[in-house]
């Protein structure tokens, strides 16, 4: 950011997007230092937001939770590595939408906020997580 905010400054218009994680905005049992990295990443969205929305960038974060990528995967493999599907449903019982998130769901909201169509959404965080985060 330190470098493209300046291009950016300078030719009045752009926009970033950071990823954080439903741990950067709510607390992650067991996973401080994790929790306090992704944090840090909600604080510098908002405020970069805030710095630069008057040059015209806007700067957002996504803040997923549990998506089914291959790190998840290999997550639910150590749980069980026979049957980690089954490792994966009970894993997402406390989820309202009672399933994981997909990386084109992420996508799409990536391409939305870069969209012109995005243009007034500046310094947010949005979750992508079915819900969870506010469940809590």
């Amino acid at each position: 950011m330190k470098h493209v905010l300046k291009v950016m400054k300078e030719q009045g218009s752009g926009s970033i997007v950071n990823t954080a994680s439903v741990g950067g905005i709510r607390g992650v049992g067991n996973q401080s230092g994790y929790a306090a990295s992704k944090h840090g990443v909600v604080c510098l969205t908002r405020n970069s937001g805030i710095e630069y929305g008057q040059y015209g960038v806007q700067v957002n974060a996504i803040a997923p939770g549990a998506i089914l990528t291959p790190m998840v995967e290999d997550f639910l493999k150590q749980i069980d590595p026979e049957n980690w599907e089954e490792a994966g449903k009970e894993f997402v019982q406390p989820n309202p939408m009672k399933r994981f998130g997909k990386p084109e769901e992420v996508g799409h909201l990536v391409a939305f906020l870069l969209s012109g169509d995005a243009g007034f959404i500046n310094a947010a965080v949005l979750p992508i997580d079915g819900g969870q985060s506010y469940k809590y």
